[in-house]
């Protein structure tokens, strides 16, 4: 019982006075890939039915940036501020420069199509990770088709532009991040509905992937399955699963649950503090204010310096 409360109350602790979740637009399809741009202070979001990203900011709310957006899901950016895009529709990663130039980091995987490209992150090396299962091949999500890839895989792409497979032993790769320290990169398998953990190595390479967080929900879409995910700067793993966004300390420990009125898809931090969660909500997009700011990454550092 001691214990419970210990978390309870580490959980209450990320929150000024408990998590009040607001409701900052709706009317949307199914929102994704929330990213936050430090130099113009707005947020970037997907909506991948809709084939459309969108942008919200504190003075003007919601406007449209680019449609068609080849059906986007998880957007980052690196260290330039270059923004690093999913594609559903074309199986494609790519670069977006800010002169408006596309630039294809990855589309093909010894030598088939990768399924589709679904969350991504890139560290301070400048190498880029990203999940890649298959629901962007499905109706609504992306364009229906047949795959190609007898696997679902986590990538990364090197500094110098090149490949690597990961890992091939997921059911469906979805959500990443990274320790504040770089050392750890955490990896969400929605239909098995755990959290594994992986070492990072010198090289970039991921290795002694283990458990670290098991039974998130069921694994079911309707329930709420673990998706997208991110840490804060004290280490906590935040990631969406039943019932809202789920807090996990970095012992595995659930901490407690934000709850939302509708199934999540992801989350990040943003604002001019780097301290308000901005989660995206199937058909809305919320926000809530946090005692703790997201964990520091390539794009905020270099914001920050």
């Amino acid at each position: 019982m001691e214990n419970d409360i210990s978390r309870s109350k580490q959980f209450e602790a990320l929150f000024a006075s408990g998590p009040k979740v607001e409701r900052l637009a709706t009317g949307f399809q199914f929102t994704e890939g929330p990213i936050w741009n430090p130099a113009e202070q707005y947020l970037l979001f997907s909506d991948m039915p809709g084939d459309v990203r969108r942008k919200w900011t504190p003075d003007e709310g919601i406007s449209e940036v680019r449609r068609p957006s080849n059906k986007c899901n998880g957007l980052t950016y690196d260290a330039e501020l270059n923004l690093i895009v999913c594609e559903h529709a074309t199986s494609r990663v790519t670069m977006e420069t800010a002169d408006g130039q596309v630039r294809v980091l990855a589309s093909h995987y010894d030598g088939k199509e990768l399924n589709s490209p679904n969350d991504v992150v890139c560290t301070d090396d400048g190498s880029i990770y990203f999940s890649d299962p298959v629901y962007g091949r499905m109706p609504g999500f992306g364009i229906e088709r047949s795959q190609e890839l007898p696997f679902q895989g986590l990538y990364r792409i090197d500094p110098a532009g090149d490949l690597h497979l990961e890992s091939d032993d997921f059911a469906a790769p979805n959500g990443l991040c990274t320790s504040p320290d770089g050392a750890l990169m955490y990896v969400n398998d929605t239909e098995r509905a755990h959290i594994r953990v992986f070492d990072v190595g010198a090289d970039g390479s991921l290795n002694n992937g283990r458990m670290f967080c098991a039974d998130i929900g069921t694994g079911d879409l309707d329930e709420g399955p673990p998706d997208g995910m991110k840490v804060d700067a004290a280490g906590n793993v935040w990631v969406t699963g039943p019932g809202g966004v789920w807090v996990i300390d970095p012992a595995g420990a659930h901490l407690g649950t934000i709850e939302v009125p509708e199934n999540v898809g992801n989350l990040n931090w943003g604002g001019p503090d780097w301290k308000t969660l901005f989660i995206c909500a199937s058909t809305s997009l919320y926000s809530v204010a946090t005692t703790v700011s997201g964990a520091p990454s390539s794009y905020t550092r270099a914001a920050r310096s």
